[in-house]
């Protein structure tokens, strides 16, 4: 597993040569005004959105495990510690075809567990299977 951290930036162009100089990487995907980095070290998804929310500032978090197990296996911990999530679904979003759930924290913080399944050319968020709730922060 690996934490996730998306931004909002306002220069696409001038984030990705920061954040490649910063940890030694190129990005492992580029999309109009989307860009992602598997960073090894430290195990880190950055995921930057150019136009998506103020310059700067979180858009939101996540987790990305390895199976859809483990994201199952999430979403049943947080339901069953009373957190509301938005039930597991199979969606392409952000570029990606994943599985997914969605849990808000106290001050909005959103934050998807997930497993990345392959890739996709769909950007906003289609549910392909699940609870049909899923709120995927692309869209």
């Amino acid at each position: 597993m690996r934490l996730q951290l998306a931004l909002n930036v306002s220069d696409l162009d001038e984030a990705i040569d920061f954040y490649s100089r910063m940890f030694g990487t190129e990005p492992a995907k580029v999309r109009d005004g989307y860009a992602n980095f598997a960073i090894e070290q430290p195990p880190l998804k950055l995921v930057l959105f150019a136009g998506a929310g103020t310059p700067g500032s979180i858009n939101h978090l996540g987790v990305e495990t390895e199976t859809a197990t483990e994201v199952v296996e999430a979403e049943q911990r947080l339901s069953t510690s009373g957190l509301e999530t938005t039930g597991v679904d199979d969606t392409m979003c952000c570029y990606a075809e994943k599985t997914e759930t969605w849990v808000e924290g106290p001050d909005g913080a959103r934050w998807e567990w997930y497993v990345k399944k392959a890739d996709s050319e769909q950007f906003g968020n289609v549910v392909v299977a699940g609870a049909g709730t899923n709120s995927c922060a692309c869209s």
